[in-house]
């Protein structure tokens, strides 16, 4: 254990948080995902897990991992098929983490299924939750931390 870091964060998670750069996407998936098959395409290789319900994951990598303030597709969430305007309650739930992180309200993108899917083929890494509800999926394009102040 380490005091100030999320213990939902283990080592593995960590590395590839601190590995990435400016305009690397990180997908935290639900269990319904194909998460190893997909995670095999990524720059990692090999799939994180972290097995704890999708909200409570995004607060802990929030906690230490930037959101990219200059792109509009920062964070994104897998659309419901049939519905893309429809926000389930696992949706809510991490609109509220991100929202919390930020300090403000900080919209998410909708992405379709299939194009989510090919994201998250070009992502740094996947993350794969204990979340069971359905449409757990979310992208988070990494941003910057600035330099301390002089």
């Amino acid at each position: 254990m380490l005091k100030g870091i999320n213990p939902l964060l283990n080592a593995d998670v960590l590395q590839a948080l601190r590995a990435m750069g400016h305009g690397d996407d990180l997908i935290i998936a639900d269990t319904n995902f194909p998460s190893d098959s997909v995670a095999r395409q990524t720059v990692l290789g090999r799939l994180l897990r972290i097995d704890a319900p999708a909200a409570d994951v995004v607060k802990a990598v929030l906690s230490l991992y930037p959101l990219d303030s200059f792109v509009d597709d920062a964070a994104a969430r897998m659309e419901i098929v049939g519905k893309p305007d429809e926000i389930p309650a696992v949706q809510q739930e991490v609109q509220k983490e991100i929202d919390a992180a930020e300090g403000k309200p900080w919209p998410m993108i909708s992405v379709e299924r299939y194009a989510f899917y090919e994201r998250a083929k070009k992502a740094y890494c996947v993350i794969q939750t204990g979340e069971r509800r359905f449409y757990g999926c979310f992208a988070f394009r990494k941003g910057v931390v600035p330099p301390d102040a002089e």
